[in-house]
């Protein structure tokens, strides 16, 4: 890898983006690994000024930057190159600046949910798996899960066509209502915020109704992931957990995502466990 000038900038871009836990993972895993000249930061940018914003992050000291909600499609849009995992999902959450100008694009959402994945026991080889959400953490989900060998794919969305655009771009299927799965993969930002106990109304305006799900219909899922992370659970796994179901949060994917990055960015070994440490610590508010 180039050495680069110190200090290192590399930073999550989103919008909202407050809630992150990702400097607390990042910057933990280069104290371990002794890069003190490096910093990762938060970078809130409202998507208007998304592609401006993010030109301009070379000049100011940036290697790298990981992206999340809503900008993972107009990341893939704006940069100049781009992996083919990147260019067949059609988003990115991992983009790394050049000297000469030039962003790559890469999406470690697809490899990460997988590698997260081998940490819940007695998932079936080829399990059907249902996706909540049509968004870049979707079309990631979709892609790595087919890719990986799933039996079936099914793609729900509140708003339909969005959906069924997904459907016919990855090759999987849209459902207009839940349907039967062996795995349950929330990719929507439902229950990011709000308590996480468990409601068990079907009429109540709760997360589970957003996500066009009844506490009952959960129980149907053994398996349940949510890529939504905050302190403690959400709705969704609550409602998972108290079926019994074998549950993956957020934060697990946040740091299978995140060293995968980390790696690329720095050519070095991630600390999963440093990562995972930090992960589920509290950290206060930063830049």
């Amino acid at each position: 890898m180039t050495r680069l000038p110190v200090p290192v900038r590399l930073g999550v871009l989103g919008w909202p983006v407050a809630h992150s836990r990702s400097p607390a993972i990042q910057n933990a895993a280069l104290a371990a690994l002794g890069m003190t000249g490096w910093r990762y930061q938060r970078l809130p940018v409202a998507p208007a000024l998304f592609a401006e914003t993010t030109r301009a992050l070379r000049s100011s000291g940036f290697h790298g930057a990981n992206v999340t909600i809503p900008h993972k499609q107009a990341a893939l849009e704006l940069a100049s190159e781009a992996s083919r995992t990147a260019r067949e999902i059609g988003a990115a959450n991992t983009l790394t600046f050049a000297p000469d100008g030039t962003i790559a694009a890469e999406n470690t959402d697809a490899p990460g949910l997988i590698a997260a994945l081998a940490r819940l026991p007695e998932l079936p080889t080829h399990p059907r798996a249902l996706i909540l959400g049509a968004g870049g953490s979707a079309r990631a989900a979709a892609w790595a899960l087919r890719e990986a060998g799933a039996s079936e794919v099914s793609v729900w969305n509140r708003t339909a066509e969005r959906a069924h655009a997904l459907a016919r771009e990855l090759g999987v299927r849209a459902v207009r209502a839940a349907v039967p799965a062996d795995l349950l993969v929330n990719c929507t930002s439902v229950g990011l915020h709000g308590g996480g106990a468990v409601q068990r109304s079907a009429t109540d305006g709760d997360a589970l109704n957003q996500l066009g799900l009844t506490f009952d219909q959960v129980g149907e899922y053994p398996y349940v992931v949510d890529f939504v992370y905050r302190s403690g659970s959400t709705q969704l796994l609550a409602a998972a957990m108290a079926h019994g179901a074998r549950t993956l949060d957020g934060l697990e994917l946040l740091v299978a995502q995140g060293a995968l990055s980390l790696e690329l960015w720095t050519g070095r070994q991630a600390p999963l466990e440093v990562m995972r440490r930090a992960a589920r610590e509290e950290d206060p508010p930063a830049a």
